[in-house]
């Protein structure tokens, strides 16, 4: 059941949290108003108990090999599973590679909410009012993320993130030796989705024909009275191989072309010029030319075949069989027809 994978959802999520709060900076400004210095608040992982205890085993901060306020720490705190968000019960389906190079079963993403706690710590009051006042009006509750969640399926999605909760600790009592610090604890939750294993082989997964056996006799026959099979097949060709050029221009309603081909035509077989897909009825006639290698051929077609609609075509089209190894090329997401045999 289980294998190893690893997305990395949840190192993106942390740091894509991280990176909001990476340019927010304070301004200090003289009595007339010029901004005379402006700081970098500086930013790292981790809980905000260690920065305290760090304040309060250190409480001389000023010289140029300890901690300076203000500073910024945030940690991922918690994991729930939320299940407000859930869609479906469907385990997996399949999808394109991310660069289009094979059909790849995922798994379906499970809602999962992470928790950030987001402290702030300064030593004046205007340091942290700056600080607050360049965060909470992006939050009304919610700030959304764009992530790349799972890259072998270049499933991007938008994940919002929400400010909870705010709690606000001013430290200001002790003797003169104790130094003052203002802490602002902020809690996000970001509601994020978490991928399952990606198999790149699926090929015994596609369902490539189906069956159905009809009995009207008792119940423990073996033998069917009637049986249905159905198989895919393809609605327009894949392979780009031309087959045959037009030798006049046709309007929507002619049901006669003339071609020429160095190829063997087949009747009873179906072929696209343009956006529009054909049935080959019967071949009417067949002409040598004068080169010895070619033939003009008058053909009688069915139009506008598996919901493809008529149009004019003009002299020189190309004309592209539609043919098994068509079907073997079918992406997900395209149409495609059925062939039916009854038994």
């Amino acid at each position: 059941m289980f294998e190893f994978f690893y997305h990395e959802i949840l190192r993106r999520t942390v740091i894509s949290f991280g990176t909001l709060f990476n340019d927010i900076n304070i301004k200090k400004k003289d009595s007339d108003g010029d901004t005379f210095s402006i700081i970098e608040v500086p930013l790292a992982y981790g809980p905000k108990q260690k920065f305290l205890a760090r304040l309060e085993q250190s409480p001389n901060l000023n010289r140029p090999v300890q901690m300076s306020l203000p500073r910024m720490s945030f940690e991922m705190v918690g994991i729930s599973y939320d299940s407000s968000r859930k869609v479906t019960n469907t385990q997996s389906f399949l999808t394109k590679a991310k660069d289009n190079s094979q059909i790849v079963k995922s798994y379906v993403p499970v809602p999962y909410n992470i928790e950030f706690e987001l402290a702030i710590m300064t030593k004046l009051n205007d340091d942290m009012l700056q600080i607050v006042e360049q965060i909470l009006p992006y939050f009304q509750p919610s700030f959304n993320l764009t992530i790349d969640l799972n890259s072998t399926i270049g499933e991007k999605r938008d994940v919002p993130v929400i400010l909870s909760n705010l709690v606000m600790q001013d430290d200001y009592e002790g003797d003169y030796s104790t130094r003052r610090s203002l802490v602002y604890t902020l809690r996000f939750i970001a509601k994020t989705y978490l991928f399952g294993p990606t198999t790149m082989d699926i090929s015994k997964d596609i369902i490539k024909k189906v069956t159905v056996g009809f009995n009207a006799g008792s119940p423990g026959a073996s033998s069917r009275d009637l049986r249905y099979s159905v198989t895919p097949v393809a609605t327009k060709n894949y392979t780009g191989d031309s087959l045959a050029v037009l030798d006049e221009d046709i309007d929507a309603t002619e049901r006669v072309l003339k071609v020429i081909t160095s190829q063997t035509l087949t009747e009873k077989s179906y072929f696209s010029i343009d956006n529009e897909t054909m049935y080959l009825e019967d071949i009417v006639s067949s002409t040598e030319l004068s080169n010895g290698t070619d033939y003009s051929y008058q053909l009688r077609v069915q139009r506008s075949q598996y919901t493809t609609s008529a149009q004019n075509h003009v002299s020189g089209s190309d004309l592209f069989l539609i043919n098994s190894e068509d079907n073997q090329l079918i992406e997900p997401g395209d149409d495609f027809g059925f062939s039916v045999d009854f038994s």
